[in-house]
């Protein structure tokens, strides 16, 4: 009776483990679609960013020289990039990749595995 019980558990882990690859192509294949779609919102935007640049620097040469108004420009971007680098990093340093509730869980189930009885 034991070694079937042992089956049936390793049965329905295998199953399970089955049941998770499949379900994780499907949700990865939707993934990728979507990060082309970003991919392509991103070069878009570059874009966007780079004619909106443009536009500052000849709005900004009525006031001053030509060459004020891209370095004034490229120093806001400047600025722009540390903060968002320096909020990255930041945050970056706060994420645990780590799957600490899995990681228990399978503990767990390796305990009762061994010992099905307590």
């Amino acid at each position: 009776m034991l070694s079937e019980i042992s089956a049936d558990v390793s049965r329905l882990v295998r199953d399970e483990i089955e049941l998770a690859k499949a379900e994780i192509k499907q949700e990865s294949t939707k993934a990728g679609k979507a990060v082309g779609m970003l991919g392509g919102a991103g070069y878009a935007g570059h874009v966007v960013v780079l004619m909106g640049s443009l536009t500052a620097i000849f709005a900004l040469a009525h006031a001053v020289d030509i060459a004020w108004a891209a370095l004034i420009v490229t120093a806001v971007w400047a600025v722009v990039a540390a903060v968002l680098y320096t909020t990255g990093r930041k945050r970056l340093r706060g994420v645990n990749l780590k799957p600490e509730r899995t990681v228990e869980s399978l503990k767990e189930d390796a305990r009762w595995a061994r010992h099905p009885t307590s």
